[in-house]
């Protein structure tokens, strides 16, 4: 229930529960128009197939493509699969299909899913092309048939991932299950033969980019591999085998120069050991090739042999005989005989060694010049070799491409896909839509979110008085009691029937139901007034409302009656001079009136009616012609002295006054009256609109005693209860009740 000051800080759960007890059969009605919608939607709906094949995407089986396409040679899954899945719904493989099965030509596929709202549709674009002549859709009608085509065709496909695989799941929904299978079928082969049809122009293009590319290395590898020629030719940079000619001598005479070193050393370390055993005169020191030569062998034996014999005859004979000089004398003779042969040996080593020493001269000299030639040579050779480095590359790039060149040839010869079909196309044996329970929860749920938003919208707009918390907190005013619809009956055969009142009205309600809910609320109000007011001998009750048709004028009737039914001589009087609602409750129309009365055309106790039971008497108000001027005649000074009149005559007075809302007579006449009684209808009255008059009149608020909230809904009310409030218990009141 909606309320126009802001809710409390936490959640009202008896509010929430009697919010749902009172909206719940719009949620309910939503719920079977819901039902009865999808049951109708079911009814008239085609029934529609979908064939489905599975085609696995496996990069396993070719990469040489790949390789040359793709600079990272990376499979992306997630975005090659999506790619790939926009490839089936691209126009291309459409077009494939189309051609393929002739679907232009199929009356049943171009006839679509056939629907109502469909056919609708078709209709009218057939009349507006009647109507309005257009010839231009028969300018290529068979590109136009083929186009519709293909639009059907990518209407009804769906192609997904089967989770985290490689495999793309291809359906085809028709109302022909035998069409949909071929045409999921149709769909795989235009795309298998797609994707080879691709492989052959990718590799027919690269065979053609790498014939054209390598014609072009060839020629740089030429022109490289020359360059090197002619750079050697140019510097003389002759080689043998991997090395240059001067590098080979360098090594050569570098070579030969540490052997003659060697062998100059040699030959001056046996010139100067000959040359010392010479100089010293030793016979008993030998060098190599004394050894090996005969003749001072045979001198040394010549040599021993004397001095052996000489020692003997000088240990025999004495030092000075005769044979032992002589024999001394061969002695010297071998020793110059030795050393002459020493000489001679000597001057071969002599000549040795100065040959020795002349050739590592020669070597040194040799090994300087080409030293300075390899300097020379070194440095040219750094141009060299970044020439034989150029013509590497260029010759390595050369055989790399001539390499992918016969692969490209043998796999346009030989072309392979990437896809395979692994679950075939069948004819389906269920309709895979609609979706019986599924359609018919969907609106179902429709229904009831229709039904919670008119609920919530119908909650929303429910800004009326319905429970007597709400007057008290509105309006700071007392709540007098509900006041509930009652129906016009007959009058009962046993009942006195008053002479005031129209038979089987509700202006003496009170009286054919003493005992009522509707009389113990009036009840009420006679107890509220006797004690606001105990010390006045005679009491003035306003009875009025906001807006018309709230039912004041029942009210003041069945008031008046039952003050007169409990002895209380009581006055009602018609105030609302413009609408007497409460005249027109009369058994008979009188000939004068309030106006009458108060503008001196007819005197005050003629123009009276009592009641049958002489408690009760009626200054009705007779409309014979529209009065302007209302609100003067009830603040008028001849309005007040009749009043006066009246309080010495009656114990209570009660005026049946205009509504506040559309005139002013009721405020014109708030100062005579003692207190107001506030009739609100039950459910209709806007609690801003009641608040907003009361807050612009204070008078009014001032002299309230209370609100009746009249025609209140008993069958209703219980939705508005919460527990402990008076409304909460009003079932156990009913036993107090007689109706």
């Amino acid at each position: 229930m909606a309320s126009d000051h802001g809710g409390s800080s936490f959640v009202d759960l008896d509010h929430i529960f009697a919010m749902v007890r009172r909206q719940l059969w719009v949620v309910l009605v939503g719920l079977v128009i819901g039902a009865m919608v999808g049951v109708a939607y079911l009814l008239s709906a085609v029934p529609l197939y979908t064939a489905t094949s599975d085609i696995l995407i496996d990069k396993g089986q070719s990469k040489i493509v790949d390789e040359l396409a793709s600079a990272s040679g990376v499979f992306q899954d997630e975005a090659e699969m999506l790619s790939q899945v926009e490839l089936l719904k691209s126009d291309q493989i459409a077009d494939g299909v189309e051609k393929r099965l002739s679907l232009s030509e199929n009356a049943v596929f171009m006839a679509g899913n056939p629907s109502v709202l469909r056919s609708a549709i078709l209709g009218i674009k057939s009349l507006v092309a009647l109507v309005t002549g257009d010839d231009a859709l028969d300018l290529d009608e068979e590109a136009t048939t083929r186009e519709e085509a293909k639009a059907l065709l990518q209407k009804n496909l769906t192609v997904e991932r089967v989770g985290q695989t490689y495999v793309l799941r291809l359906g085809y929904t028709s109302v022909d299950p035998e069409l949909a299978a071929r045409i999921t079928a149709a769909y795989g082969e235009a795309y298998l033969d797609d994707q080879l049809q691709a492989k052959y122009e990718a590799t027919r293009r690269a065979s053609g980019w790498l014939q054209d590319r390598i014609a072009e290395l060839k020629e740089q590898s030429y022109n490289a591999d020359l360059a090197v020629q002619q750079f050697r030719n140019d510097n003389g940079l002759i080689a043998s085998g991997e090395q240059l000619v001067s590098q080979q001598q360098l090594n050569q005479i570098n070579s030969q120069l540490i052997e003659s070193q060697a062998q100059t050393s040699e030959s001056k370390a046996r010139l100067d050991q000959i040359n010392a055993i010479i100089a010293t005169g030793r016979t008993d020191s030998v060098v190599g090739d004394a050894l090996s030569s005969q003749t001072i062998n045979t001198l040394r034996d010549k040599y021993l042999d004397t001095a052996r014999r000489e020692t003997e005859i000088r240990g025999k004979l004495g030092s000075g005989h005769v044979q032992a000089v002589r024999l001394r004398s061969e002695m010297k003779e071998y020793e110059r005989l030795i050393f002459g042969e020493l000489r001679r040996i000597a001057d071969s080593y002599q000549s040795n060694y100065t040959v020795a020493l002349e050739r590592e001269k020669s070597l040194e000299a040799s090994l300087a010049r080409v030293v300075s030639v390899n300097a020379s040579d070194n440095t040219m050779q750094v141009k060299l070799r970044e020439l034989e480095r150029e013509s590497e590359t260029f010759k390595s790039l050369y055989d790399n491409f001539l390499q992918r060149y016969q692969q490209t040839v043998q796999q346009q010869s030989f072309p392979i896909t990437d896809a395979r079909i692994i679950t075939p196309a069948s004819v389906p044996d269920k309709p895979s839509a609609p979706k019986t329970p599924i359609v018919l929860a969907m609106f179902m749920a429709l229904g009831v979110a229709a039904g919670t938003g008119s609920a919530a919208l119908r909650e929303y707009r429910d800004r009326f008085f319905r429970v007597g918390a709400q007057v008290r907190t509105e309006l700071e005013t007392e709540f007098l009691g509900y006041t509930p619809i009652v129906k016009s009956q007959t009058t009962r055969t046993d009942a006195v029937v008053p002479s005031l009142w129209a038979p089987g009205g509700m202006a003496a309600y009170v009286r054919q139901h003493p005992m009522s809910g509707f009389t113990e609320t009036l009840r009420n109000v006679k107890v509220a007034v006797d004690l606001a007011m105990p010390d006045l001998s005679c009491k003035v009750i306003g009875v009025v409302s906001c807006m018309p048709t709230e039912g004041k004028s029942t009210i003041s009737a069945n008031l008046g009656c039952l003050l007169a039914m409990q002895g209380a001589k009581t006055l009602l009087i018609d105030g609302d001079l413009r609408n007497p609602g409460l005249s027109r409750m009369m058994a008979k129309k009188p000939d004068a009136g309030v106006v009458e009365v108060v503008l001196g055309q007819a005197p005050a106790n003629a123009t009276i009616l009592a009641d049958s039971d002489e408690k009760l008497s009626l200054l009705p108000t007779i409309l014979k012609r529209r009065v302007a001027n209302t609100a003067e005649i009830l603040a008028s000074p001849s309005m007040a002295n009749l009043l006066t009149g009246f309080r010495s005559e009656y114990d209570y007075v009660v005026v049946d006054l205009p509504p506040l809302g559309p005139v002013v007579d009721a405020k014109a006449f708030a100062g005579r009256v003692d207190a107001f009684v506030f009739v609100i209808e039950w459910g209709r009255t806007s609690r801003m609109l009641v608040r907003n008059i009361l807050m612009n009149n204070p008078v009014f608020h001032e002299k309230c005693l209370g609100v009746i909230l009249n025609k209140a809904d008993n069958s209703k009310m219980k939705f508005y209860r919460s527990y402990g409030s008076p409304e909460y218990y009003a079932s156990r009141y009913n036993s107090y009740y007689t109706d």
